[in-house]
């Protein structure tokens, strides 16, 4: 018996005439996605191939995602509960998830009144999440590269050498790229203001990975500000 088979030996399909739930969550941001069911077939097929399956209840077919919009969603890890029968799958997820064009199908919020609203959005906005989205697979994509080269040889990398010499050496050159970005914002050159800018966010994921911050924590520290004043945060300090 494989390792697939094991596996789905560990998933429980008898309580929903042979399906189960699955949701699948952004691999990068945790935004939750969609949820869909599986039977056994659709999960074997989302483990051997690394692209999510699920099977649908009114077609009563297996189906992949993204099979005829070309949004497929990318398998990075799949969890199961402590029952064994619903899945989570963290994907990446090429362009939006929501037949409607949403990034999410859970796009409708219930307010204080317990009424539906719909976070309808246009086609504008849309692209400018993408963007974002975009923006932010870069930086954690850069944050995984300098924190696979922690621990490798300091003689055939840059960054496992500043990793190596530790957080004074790494410092030196925060403090380095924070005068270069001073300088170029003086002398208004737009182009030297994004390079610099760019160095100085390079070393800061340096020294996180050194201190071995999450990037994940950092996001979410950030997000844990939106709507307060700047003002009130350094009060409460």
């Amino acid at each position: 018996m494989n390792g697939v088979d094991l596996f789905l030996k560990q998933i429980d399909f008898s309580k929903l005439d042979g399906l189960i739930p699955a949701v699948a969550q952004d691999y990068f941001s945790g935004e939750v996605l969609m949820l869909a069911f599986m039977n056994e077939e659709a999960l074997k097929k989302t483990v051997e191939t690394g692209v999510a399956h699920y099977f649908s209840r009114s077609r009563h077919k297996l189906w992949k995602k993204g099979e005829t919009s070309g949004n497929i969603q990318s398998i990075k890890e799949i969890f199961f509960d402590c029952d064994g029968d619903s899945i989570l799958l963290k994907v990446v997820q090429k362009g939006v998830a929501c037949h409607t064009g949403h990034r999410t199908c859970f796009y409708s919020k219930v307010n204080n009144s317990l009424i539906a609203k719909n976070n309808s959005r246009n086609q504008d906005e849309r692209k400018i999440d993408n963007n974002n989205k975009e923006l932010f697979y870069s930086l954690k994509l850069l944050y995984d590269l300098i924190a696979s080269r922690k621990g490798t040889d300091p003689n055939k990398s840059y960054v496992a050498r500043l990793l190596n010499a530790g957080a004074e050496k790494i410092g030196k050159k925060l403090q380095e790229e924070s005068l270069e970005v001073i300088l170029s914002v003086i002398s208004g050159d737009k182009d030297k203001i994004v390079y610099e800018l760019a160095d100085l966010i390079f070393f800061y994921i340096v020294m996180s990975v050194y201190s071995e911050v999450d990037f994940f924590a950092i996001i979410s520290e950030l997000k844990g500000r939106e709507g307060i004043s700047g003002l009130d945060e350094k009060k409460s300090r």
